[in-house]
């Protein structure tokens, strides 16, 4: 077993990593950090998020700053304003004992000024978003042309974020020479393709095979009706009293409403979604993180770049569309050589989907029965039991009451007394898990159906004008023609994102969506074509004029 004083690391980051409790490096970190001491070759690196990337790039880029120079001669780019901060806050800590390494860190919906102020004095290290980062290269305020090191972290990430242009634009400004790392937990297309048009023949570094799920996380599904989705939710929740995790949902109204559901019914949770400030975003962020929050609610778009170690389970309210999606969401739990558990809650007509991500995730997901009432109301007494036994008792503050409790209980005998205690919180579960249903989805049952409204089961009906119009699970919905496809950086995730944006303070159904080359199609509940058609015939995306129309039949 490698230690990290076996890798020719300088004295003043070794005495940083062991101020930081390091001893023993992490697989991409054993394999990346001789490699960038020994290399000046390009490099892709295939790891999941959470395996220590930060410190397998950081530690050999700090070692060989020369800090005579007053110019950037690093480049980090990350997806989010979170992990930017995260990623700056780690090199600084890794830098802590060296002279005259200054990190700065550039990101939007900031103060710009700041930001400039802060690379007119001088930086050793860049880390930002790539938005932001292009912005200041054009406004001329950070110099990128005699850098030696970019760093693409979590560079599939940015792609599935529309953030190809503005990466091609970097890539493109930056000077050839330079040495070019490149992080990513999957490697679809986009990625090989900026790997053969920006770098020189990089060596592949990888801790896993591609494409795949983490190794210390168990993946279960439950086959439920959608209409019972919520309470499936709620039971798995109650069969892990100490849950701590993010719950994915589809669309910012589902993750309002399912968020408002818990936060009603008791639980400890709080959502995280686009229409959230900045600071109510970091106010939610800080309660998770503190784990004043047991479950954060969150759409795929909203949890970028949160970085927390120890979740204990990620739970999927839908499966998402894309299995690489699934990956980055799993991915979440199981760090640092702690196991975690990927829960997906699905119907009948989802199995072929469940199959797909199966493959991809080159595991096999393990069918799961909702838990019971007995099961729950069992688990929450053994529970209780186990925090009484651990409570820590504050001698000094209760004493002066136990008097009077010792008086007022005198008449119970021990076994009565730990009875009552225990059935304080026991009664509670099982008043309310008291007949309740078997909610789980028997597959051999003959003409057993599912439907969920906003998923195609059927091609629909020709409706008025010669339209595309379908009905299903209640809803009617209209089908419209989009002008912007694949090429302009749309996915179903950006589409999802236009319709909330353009929506705010309504939820909306989505029906089906399809992306092609140079146009998408995407279906909305028929009571608002009307107001798709007004509010998106003005709408730009990325500086673009947004053509839509309703589609006529195929």
């Amino acid at each position: 077993m490698t230690l990290f004083n076996e890798m020719s690391l300088s004295a003043e980051i070794q005495q940083a990593i062991e101020a930081l409790g390091f001893e023993t490096p992490t697989p991409i970190q054993e394999k990346t950090i001789p490699f960038l001491l020994e290399s000046k070759n390009d490099m892709v690196a295939l790891a999941q998020t959470g395996t220590g990337k930060t410190a397998a790039f950081g530690l050999p880029v700090i070692q060989q700053i020369d800090t005579s120079q007053k110019h950037p001669q690093a480049l980090i780019l990350s997806p989010t304003r979170e992990l930017a901060l995260q990623i700056a806050g780690d090199l600084t800590n890794f830098s802590k004992f060296s002279q005259k390494i200054s990190i700065a860190v550039v990101y939007g919906g900031a103060d710009i000024k700041k930001q400039i102020n802060q690379l007119e004095r001088g930086a050793s290290i860049v880390v930002g978003t790539p938005g932001r980062t292009l912005d200041l290269i054009k406004r001329k305020k950070l110099k990128v042309d005699k850098i030696r090191w970019l760093v693409l972290d979590e560079a599939d990430e940015m792609l599935s974020m529309g953030f190809k242009d503005d990466l091609d634009a970097i890539l493109a400004t930056s000077p050839a020479e330079k040495q070019t790392l490149l992080f990513s937990a999957t490697m679809p297309r986009e990625i090989v393709s900026i790997a053969n048009r920006y770098m020189t023949n990089p060596q592949e570094i990888s801790v896993g095979k591609k494409n795949t799920g983490a190794e210390n996380v168990e993946h279960h599904y439950y086959l439920v009706h959608a209409k019972d989705r919520y309470i499936a939710l709620k039971r798995v929740a109650d069969l892990n009293p100490s849950i701590y995790g993010i719950i994915f949902c589809r669309t910012r109204s589902e993750t309002k409403d399912v968020a408002d559901k818990l936060m009603q019914d008791g639980y400890n949770a709080d959502a995280l979604h686009g229409d959230l400030s900045q600071a109510q975003r970091d106010h939610v962020m800080a309660r998770f993180r503190s784990k004043h929050l047991q479950m954060l609610v969150a759409t795929d778009v909203a949890a970028r770049g949160l970085d927390v170690n120890d979740l204990t389970h990620v739970i999927n309210y839908n499966l998402p569309d894309d299995p690489e999606v699934y990956i980055h969401r799993s991915g979440r739990t199981g760090r640092a050589g702690k196991r975690g558990i990927s829960v997906t809650l699905i119907h009948l007509r989802e199995k072929g989907k469940l199959r797909q991500v199966e493959k991809k995730v080159n595991k096999s997901f393990m069918l799961k029965a909702v838990p019971s009432g007995k099961e729950i109301c069992e688990k929450q007494l053994f529970s209780l039991i186990d925090k009484m036994e651990k409570i820590e008792v504050n001698e000094t503050e209760i004493e002066p009451f136990m008097p009077v409790i010792y008086k007022k209980l005198a008449w119970l005998e021990r076994e009565e007394l730990i009875k009552r205690f225990v059935s304080i919180e026991f009664n509670r579960f099982l008043k309310y898990y008291e007949n309740a249903p078997d909610i789980n989805v028997d597959e051999s049952r003959p003409g057993e159906q599912d439907y969920e409204p906003g998923r195609r089961k059927k091609r629909g009906a020709k409706g008025r004008n010669g339209r595309s119009e379908r009905k299903e699970g209640g809803y009617k919905f209209s089908r419209f023609f989009f002008t912007l496809g694949k090429k302009n950086g749309i996915n179903k995730r950006k589409i999802i994102d236009l319709i909330n944006q353009h929506f705010p303070n309504e939820s909306v159904e989505i029906g089906n969506i399809e992306v092609m080359k140079n146009f998408s199609f995407f279906e909305v509940d028929r009571r608002y074509e009307k107001q798709v058609l007004k509010s998106f015939s003005k709408a730009t995306y990325k500086g673009q004029r947004m053509g839509i129309d309703l589609a006529k039949e195929k």
